[in-house]
This record gives structure tokens, C-alpha cells and sequence, in this order.
């Protein structure tokens, strides 16, 4: 049964790989919105994730918003891509993943420096013309993943985009349940764990709820970024019920 869902995963991200290289270049931005929400719908799907979205106060994630989000697993992206299709910037390492690093790309994200300055200033001026361009322009501010029941300080350089772009901040909240309704075992990402050992874990494990909590968006108006960061990271620390550090 595992091998079987390793197959479907393999066949699905085969079938993104044609769609990113034939359609896409042929359809809209709505068009690639699509495909991708249905794209990650499916892949969840296979691995037996089911998202559980809460909403929290009025969203601004149509429009004119920087969505920041904690960062558990790989899945966060398609988990937030199931819902609302964004253009995230993610760590450089995930560009050399087989076949997802590819993916991603061509998905529209922007791959960043862990902890360079000259990348931070090399895509500004990019997520502040996406955010004006409405499009969902997303990141994840701890800038690594963290393990469940814990949340890393918030880096608050990428928060200035949303002020330039006179856009909200809007932030969600990830956690990944079992049926039991405690933290899933097997989704935790971290340390020198590969991308191949985590997806191995998820199709072996049980299946899991993905609870994407949508938060009351944060203005931007008269704001520094690191009160930004500091707002966010409350916001998101509360609704998980964790420590903010």
C-alpha cells in the first residue's frame, strides 16, 4: 500500500511537471491559480492530508496582502496552495530538491539566502510589485521550520514589502493533528532530516488533519517591520497556544 501511494505521488508530480512546462506558459494567471489549488488538492489528497480551514476575523487574502505563516513541513506550501495559491519565497535548499525544487520554481517562487541581506534586497522590489499586481505573495518568517508546540522569533526584513506596498499583513496559523486530535507524529520536518525521509514517514503514518487557521489581518500604516514581526508572531503564537518567544 505505501509503495502504491509512492507511485501515485511520483505519477502526480509527473503530471505537474508536463502542466509546468506546456500549460502554464499558455494560460492566465487565474488559469495557474487554478491548476495549482487543484494540483495540491490532489497531492494532499494522496497523502492523506485533509485541511481543516478556521477563520478568524475578515481575511484580506484576495487582494492587496503579505500572508506569513509558521513553518512545520514541506507540506505548508501545498497546504496554503489548496486554499489560496500564492508566490512564496522559500529557502535556497528547496530549489535543488528533486522534481519539487523544480516545481516550486516554476510555480513562481522566489528562493532566498538563508540569512543573506544582498537577497533580501535582490527581491524586494519583485514581492512589492506582486503584492501591488494582486497577487497572494506569502512567506514564512522563522525562516526555517520549527517542531510542532514550538515557534522561532520571527525575522522581520521581508514585513518592510508590506509596508512599501501599503498592503496588510495577514497571517495564518499551521498545525498538523491526528485522529486524536494531538500533534501527527510524522510531519515535524527538522534537523537533517531529507525531503524523501519526510515524504516516506507521511505515506507510511496515519492520516493527517491539516488546520489552517486564518487570522485578522495586521495594518501596515504608520508600523515598523520588526513590530510587524512582533504582531504576527503573537497572532499566530496565540492561536496555536504556544510561547512566543
Amino acid at each position: 500500500m505505501i509503495i502504491f501511494r509512492l507511485l501515485r505521488v511520483i505519477a502526480h508530480l509527473i503530471v505537474a511537471l508536463w502542466t509546468c512546462a506546456v500549460v502554464f506558459p499558455l494560460t492566465d494567471k487565474a488559469g495557474r491559480a487554478w491548476r495549482i489549488r487543484h494540483w495540491s488538492n490532489r497531492l494532499l489528497a494522496i497523502c492523506r492530508v485533509r485541511v481543516d480551514l478556521q477563520m478568524r476575523g475578515v481575511e484580506q487574502t484576495g487582494l492587496h496582502a503579505l500572508v506569513v505563516a509558521n513553518h512545520v513541513s514541506w507540506l505548508d506550501i501545498f497546504v496554503i496552495n489548496a486554499k489560496y495559491p500564492s508566490r512564496f519565497v522559500a529557502k535556497s535548499d528547496i530549489r535543488d530538491w528533486p522534481l519539487i525544487g523544480w516545481l516550486c520554481a516554476r510555480a513562481g517562487t522566489v528562493f532566498i539566502s538563508r540569512g543573506s541581506l544582498r537577497d533580501v534586497r535582490r527581491i524586494f522590489q519583485d514581492l512589492v510589485d506582486s503584492i501591488h499586481d494582486g497577487e497572494h505573495v506569502a512567506f514564512f518568517p522563522e525562516g526555517t521550520t520549527s517542531t510542532q508546540g514550538a515557534l522561532a522569533p520571527f525575522h522581520a526584513n521581508l514585513f518592510e514589502a508590506a509596508i512599501d506596498a501599503e498592503a496588510a499583513v495577514q497571517p495564518y496559523a499551521l498545525r498538523y493533528l491526528d485522529a486524536r486530535g494531538a500533534f501527527h507524529p510524522t510531519v515535524d520536518f527538522v534537523g537533517d532530516m531529507s525531503f524523501a525521509e519526510s515524504l516516506w514517514a507521511i505515506l507510511r503514518g496515519d492520516e493527517i488533519v491539516a488546520q489552517l487557521i486564518v487570522l485578522p489581518p495586521i495594518e501596515t500604516a504608520g508600523a515598523h517591520r520588526r513590530d510587524l514581526a512582533r504582531s504576527a508572531q503573537q497572532a499566530i503564537a496565540d492561536a496555536l497556544g504556544h510561547a512566543a518567544k
